[in-house]
């Protein structure tokens, strides 16, 4: 029997699934996935969405704790949909990011005792974010799409980004009419500070600029400079970064260090050595194997990504990029090589495209660092990779994201 919308449920949660989400039981069986509560809760919820074997609701009281909860930091927890974690102590946290890889890793890439190591914890549990996006409300004010809908609610205070951002954004405000869909605000070496204005018409938006800042309009692929430079300087591991303003690069400055240093420890490449570097974006990790290897070879689909890569590959010889969609590349580069090849594949939260993967496949590394932001299409593609002679050696959880649910991993895949 269907339980009708917007009904009152008394629930009790369990567990803490991925999405930021806490996991209950309705009294006819069906699970009910629930925002912002916490396993062992008691709590009296709406149903928000209802599909045929499970349910969402929201909740309205809380009638028994969670031991284990604390007090947000920020007031606008729960309201804004950027946080889903802050009622938990930072250990926790952790704690719970690892259990949920595991979780699925087990139950959709049908690994019965996967490998995966405590998470990599940030060094900073706050204000580690290097760019922050922001939407804009009907009045011109910045904040954050509703964690209850698509609205947009204005923000007094965020504890996510660098401090650079931090003492910028609470000044920013906006004509109805700039035309904007979103805002971001990137940071980069000696707190040098970037505005991006994204749009999807060509036409450039009018502001006024009072901060020595970059500015740069982004339509259709297009980057127009309205004032400063078309890119920052990121450092990572003392190696310098250029990064165009339509070009991604990660948030956490500190963690993708901490990335680096896995990768290089995991896969001992040496002089005979051919790396490819798939999604290499703008070309952070060959940057650090192109001396240790015979050669790089990169793939990119974004053409912003590969003018950084060349610059930032540009001292050295044995490095080859092509541009465009992994699953068309791929395959021509079946039966190249010679010698040694690993392979890191770092590919967007949809994960591995299934032609590139096949193709991946037919190439053969002998070892792949496979870079996830997304443990679900991690869990797919680990059991496509296993199925076809790979074996999962470690899975090892890097938390890029304190306070939400996002989990970035590297998981070391062997051919046997």
């Amino acid at each position: 029997m269907a339980v009708l919308l917007f009904m009152e449920h008394e629930v009790t949660l369990t567990t803490l699934t991925y999405g930021g989400e806490a996991m209950g039981r309705l009294s006819d069986g069906r699970a009910v996935f629930v925002p912002f509560g916490l396993p062992n809760e008691h709590v009296r919820v709406r149903l928000t969405e209802e599909k045929k074997g499970f349910a969402r609701g929201e909740i309205l009281e809380i009638s028994e704790s969670s031991p284990e909860r604390i007090t947000p930091r920020c007031i606008h927890f729960s309201k804004c949909g950027g946080c889903h974690y802050q009622s938990l102590s930072y250990e926790n946290q952790l704690k719970a990011k690892a259990e949920i890889l595991r979780d699925q890793l087990k139950r959709i890439g049908k690994i019965e005792n996967p490998p995966v190591q405590p998470m990599i914890a940030s060094p900073a549990e706050w204000n580690y974010r290097n760019h922050m996006q922001f939407h804009l409300t009907e009045d011109g004010r910045v904040g954050f799409v509703n964690a209850r809908g698509r609205s947009v609610i204005p923000i007094s205070e965020c504890h996510l980004p660098q401090a650079g951002i931090q003492t910028f954004w609470p000044d920013l405000q906006f004509e109805t009419t700039v035309g904007a869909e979103r805002i971001s605000v990137r940071v980069g070496q000696d707190e040098e500070l970037m505005l991006i204005l994204e749009s999807e018409s060509p036409e450039t938006p009018e502001l006024e600029i009072e901060a020595d800042i970059s500015v740069v309009h982004i339509y259709d692929d297009h980057a127009v400079v309205i004032a400063g430079q078309d890119h920052l300087t990121i450092s990572v591991l003392e190696k310098d970064f250029h990064v165009s303003a339509a070009s991604f690069f990660q948030v956490n400055t500190k963690m993708a260090g901490k990335m680096v240093q896995h990768l290089l420890a995991i896969l001992p490449v040496s002089s005979d050595t051919t790396l490819m570097d798939v999604y290499c974006g703008a070309g952070l990790f060959s940057k650090f194997f192109a001396s240790k290897c015979k050669q790089v070879i990169g793939v990119e689909s974004s053409e912003s990504a590969c003018e950084d890569f060349a610059i930032n590959l540009d001292e050295f010889e044995n490095v080859e990029l092509y541009e465009g969609e992994a699953e068309e590349i791929l395959p021509a580069l079946t039966g190249k090589f010679d010698g040694p090849l690993y392979m890191i594949v770092d590919p967007p939260r949809a994960g591995i495209e299934k032609h590139a993967l096949d193709a991946i496949i037919n190439i053969k590394p002998q070892v792949i660092a496979y870079v996830s932001c997304d443990p679900s299409t991690l869990a797919r593609d680990a059991s496509r990779l296993i199925h076809a002679g790979y074996q999962l050696e470690e899975a090892t959880p890097f938390d890029l994201f304190p306070q939400t649910y996002h989990i970035e991993s590297i998981s070391l895949f062997r051919l046997v």
